[in-house]
């Protein structure tokens, strides 16, 4: 690591911030601060759904799964897009039925304040651990730099410095600096992971493929593995991906909140489709770089290398190979994608706070000044609450992509299920929703962690937590609505009150 590395690093990071905050405006109203005015183009919008969804995550961890194993994760990327194709249809076009900004407001709208609530509250308490961990892939790749420069500060000090930034940097700008700083932090890290491919071709030669392929770490379909408990198996990766997408993409506050602020319903739909085709060829990408480096450091492990953490083999391969200044630019753009990233989650949890918690638990509605102040500083208050989860997983030995998927799926499998019941069952009332959703948490937290922590062993993938989860729901709460008659809802009373109360939005 040399100055002009530091030079490029710093330049870079300035550039970045002045763009997001110049693109973004001067932000005045809920509706501009959450959604940008609903005016974002789809592509730019496509672009920050992949760049927020993978980010750091994909660019220092998606290399080692290849390097340690193969390349079966790319299967993971044929159920992601069946996944986003049933999002685009079945859930889409009812959050844009109505001004909504916040995914949680269609539950609101169905059964009640209550469960928007109840929803709401979890998304923020699972968005703080996931998001915790991508904190910690950020710290990754620069406690690597900072060690080449004989500085050894810690995960902990690290992570304080990267919260406050991103704080600052989503304080002012909001959802819309948040995309457009996306895509082109998308754009670069992707070219990133193509120079590095690049320079190993220009440094060892193309012998590297050919011992991949005779290792079997080009093997893509892994048919094999035990269904429910292998992590890599086809049946897991593509039945269990569709289903995680569509509670990621469909559910989750954090890529909802990037569809609703498309231009249309129809832009949206075009914006989560080929998402998951752009994704699956950055995951393609990356696998690749991990196999590059297999062959680079002559199929070394990550401890003889002496490194403390599988997942800091590709930026010590970026600090110590590539050329002075390409070295720094493409550290660069991995931090900074890392923060905006983070950021995305800042801007999501913040509008959830105030639509989904706040505003319900209010008497009198909220104002667009009060709205704008209070999102801000849960802005804040969300940012330095990500130092603590960031702080517990620092010493895991896993794989962070995985780490962090296996987070999220807790109550993915939840939120997706509540909407889908909402949507088929006529008998479901909002206490019937809000039970069945917290048994469903419950339960793949328990499996989650009693097979991290516990007993050390798989005995569900990490995939098919939220198809178990919908089950439960499905189950729980189909039982519980026996206790109501059914009656269609269109000709309930007492049903279309609570839609009216629950459906109220802080936006004109």
């Amino acid at each position: 690591m040399q100055t002009i590395d530091l030079l490029v690093i710093a330049a870079y990071l300035i550039a970045t911030a002045w763009l997001g905050l110049k693109l973004s405006g001067r932000q005045t109203s809920v509706k501009g601060y959450f959604l940008g005015g609903r005016d974002l183009p789809w592509w730019a919008v496509c672009l920050s759904v992949v760049a927020t969804e993978t980010s750091a995550l994909t660019v220092i961890g998606i290399p080692v799964m290849s390097y340690l194993g193969n390349i079966s994760y790319l299967q993971l990327g044929l159920g992601y897009i069946l996944g986003r194709i049933v999002v685009a249809f079945f859930m889409l076009p009812r959050y844009y039925d109505g001004e909504m900004i916040t995914a949680y407001a269609y539950l609101g709208k169905r059964f009640g304040a209550s469960t928007q609530t109840t929803a709401g509250v979890t998304f923020l308490i699972t968005r703080l651990l996931a998001d915790g961990i991508r904190v910690l892939a950020a710290a990754i790749p620069l406690k690597v730099i900072l060690e080449g420069m004989g500085l050894d500060l810690s995960y902990f000090v690290i992570t304080v410095i990267l919260s406050v930034v991103t704080i600052l940097y989503t304080f002012i700008g909001g959802i819309t600096a948040v995309v457009w700083v996306d895509v082109v932090q998308m754009l670069l890290y992707v070219a990133g992971g193509i120079l590095a491919i690049i320079v190993v071709l220009s440094t060892v030669g193309s012998g590297w493929w050919g011992q991949a392929v005779d290792a079997g770490k080009t093997q893509l379909f892994v048919l094999s593995d035990n269904p429910i408990s292998g992590p890599d198996s086809f049946i897991a990766s593509l039945i269990g991906g569709a289903v995680f997408a569509m509670a990621s993409h469909g559910s989750d506050q954090l890529v909802v909140q990037r569809l609703l602020s498309c231009r249309s319903k129809a832009e949206a739909q075009k914006a989560i489709i080929v998402s998951g085709v752009v994704v699956t060829i950055q995951f393609a990408i990356f696998l690749v770089v991990g196999l590059a480096l297999w062959g680079y450091y002559q199929q070394a492990t990550p401890a003889e290398l002496g490194l403390t953490r599988d997942d800091e083999i590709f930026p010590l391969f970026i600090v110590e190979a590539l050329p002075p200044g390409l070295s720094g630019l493409l550290l660069a753009g991995i931090l900074a994608a890392a923060m905006s990233t983070l950021s995305s989650s800042l801007s999501a949890l913040s509008s959830s706070t105030v639509t989904d918690v706040v505003a319900k638990l209010r008497r009198r509605p909220l104002s667009d000044e009060q709205g704008l102040r209070v999102g801000r500083w849960a802005t804040i208050g969300w940012g330095l609450a990500f130092i603590a989860p960031a702080t517990i997983f620092r010493s895991d030995e896993g794989s962070i992509v995985v780490l962090a998927l296996g987070v999220a799926g807790i109550t993915y499998g939840g939120l997706l299920g509540a909407f889908v019941f909402g949507i088929v069952s006529r008998r479901a009332r909002a206490a019937d929703a809000n039970i069945a959703f917290v048994v469903a948490v419950a339960v793949n937290a328990f499996f989650f962690l009693m097979e991290k922590y516990v007993v050390g062993e798989v005995w569900v993938a990490w995939q098919w937590y939220p198809l178990l989860g919908v089950i439960v729901t499905f189950a729980v709460g189909g039982l519980l609505s026996l206790r109501h008659p059914a009656v269609a809802r269109a000709t309930a009373p007492e049903e279309t009150a609570r839609n009216r109360s629950g459906g109220d939005e802080i936006i004109d």
